[in-house]
C-alpha cells in the first residue's frame, strides 16, 4: 500500500512530468458505467464548443442520451464554430437565457424526463440557483454538496475528497450531511464500507479549533447511528490521514488513518487547495458531482479535460443506478 498521497511524479524529470499519467481509477470507473447503459442528462445551456463536444463524446462512450437544452441557434453556432456535429442529438429550445435554460433543464429532471442535470457554459451559481429553487421540486432530504474522485497516480484506490466546491465553511450538522452524501457516493462507485478521515490542521481535540471538536462529535455521532455505512476517524491531521508510516509514528492506532477512502475537508478553502495541489503537482485527475439532491449534478469548469467531464458523466450514471435501480434510460 502507498503510504502517503505525495506522488514521485512531482519528483520527475520535466519531459517524463509532461507525459500524461494513467488514471486506471477513473477508468474503472467508466467502464462500469458503460456498463449500466446510457442515462439521461439534460444539459443547460451547452452554448461553447467545450460542453457540446463533452456532451458528444459521452454520448459516444455510451454514458448518457444528451439533452440539449438552451436556444438552438446558439448551439448550432457554437458546434459550427468547434467542427461539431449534432445530428440526431436531442435539442430543447429556450430563450437566450442562461436560468431560463436552466430552469428548463432542471424541470425535465423533475418531470423525470431526465435523471441527471448537467452544467453547459453557463455559470454555477445559474444553474444551482435553478435545481436549488423551490419551483424545480429537486432537492432532497440532506444539504447538498459536492464531491471528487481523485485518481492519484501511485495511490492504489480512488480517494473522494469532500467538500472542496459548494459549501464554503460548513457547520456540525451541514458536515454530517456532507459526510452522509460522501457515503452514499462512495458505496455507489463501488465501496461499500467506506473509510473516512476528517480532517483538521492536528489530530488532537483543541477547544480552539473547531474543526477538531466537530471530528469527534461526527465520530460519536457515527457511534450512535446518526451516521451510517462507513467507518470514521477524526480528528486527522493530512499526513497521519493518508500516511501509515506517519500515523504509526505518532502513535495513532486506527482503522482509517493511513488508507482512507473518503476525506471530510473542515472548509472549502482547504479542500479547494488540497485538490488542486493533487491536480497540479501530484499529476492526479478528478471527477465530481452535485450530492444530495433528487438527481446527480454534473457541475464541470472550463478547465475540466475532456476524461474529467467524460468520468463525471460516469459517475452519474452510477449514482442514478444505485439510487434507483434504473433511473431515466434512453
Amino acid at each position: 500500500m502507498a503510504d502517503s498521497l505525495v506522488s514521485p511524479v512531482a519528483a520527475t524529470a520535466p519531459a517524463q512530468a509532461a507525459q500524461a499519467p494513467a488514471h486506471p481509477h477513473l477508468k474503472s470507473l467508466v467502464d462500469a458505467a458503460k456498463a449500466c447503459g446510457p442515462l439521461r442528462v439534460a444539459i443547460a445551456y451547452p452554448c461553447d464548443a467545450a460542453s457540446l463536444g463533452a456532451a458528444i463524446e459521452a454520448a459516444r462512450a455510451g454514458l448518457i442520451t444528451p439533452l440539449l437544452v438552451g436556444p438552438s441557434t446558439r448551439m448550432q453556432a457554437a458546434a459550427s464554430q468547434g467542427g461539431l456535429d449534432l445530428a440526431g442529438l436531442e435539442i430543447v429550445d429556450t430563450a437566450d437565457n442562461p436560468r431560463a435554460a436552466a430552469a428548463q433543464a432542471a424541470s425535465l429532471c423533475r418531470e423525470g424526463a431526465a435523471a441527471a442535470l448537467m452544467k453547459g457554459s453557463l455559470h454555477t451559481d445559474e444553474l444551482l440557483g435553478a435545481a436549488v429553487s423551490r419551483e424545480a421540486g429537486l432537492r432532497g432530504s440532506s444539504r447538498a454538496s459536492h464531491a471528487f474522485v481523485m485518481d492519484v497516480p501511485g495511490l492504489e484506490r480512488p480517494l473522494v475528497l469532500t467538500d472542496c466546491v459548494v459549501n464554503i465553511e460548513p457547520g456540525l450538522m451541514e458536515k454530517r450531511d456532507i459526510v452522509q452524501n460522501a457515503i452514499h457516493f462512495a458505496q455507489a462507485i463501488g465501496i461499500e464500507r467506506p473509510r473516512v478521515a476528517i480532517l483538521s490542521a492536528v489530530e488532537s481535540i483543541n477547544p480552539a479549533i473547531a474543526s477538531t471538536l466537530d471530528a469527534a462529535i461526527l465520530c460519536k455521532m457515527a457511534d450512535r447511528g446518526q451516521i451510517t455505512g462507513a467507518v470514521l476517524d477524526g480528528p486527522l491531521a493530512y499526513d497521519n490521514a493518508v500516511s501509515s508510516a506517519s500515523a504509526i509514528n505518532k502513535g495513532i492506532v486506527s482503522e482509517v488513518a493511513g488508507r482512507p477512502d473518503i476525506l471530510l475537508l473542515p472548509d472549502l478553502e482547504a479542500g479547494n487547495m488540497i485538490y488542486k495541489q493533487l491536480v497540479y503537482m501530484a499529476g492526479a485527475e478528478c471527477a465530481g458531482l452535485v450530492l444530495g439532491m433528487k438527481v446527480p449534478i454534473i457541475l464541470t469548469s472550463r478547465s475540466d479535460s475532456i476524461t474529467a467531464r467524460i468520468t463525471s458523466c460516469a459517475l452519474a450514471v452510477l449514482v442514478a443506478t444505485r439510487a434507483s435501480g434504473v433511473g431515466a434510460r434512453a
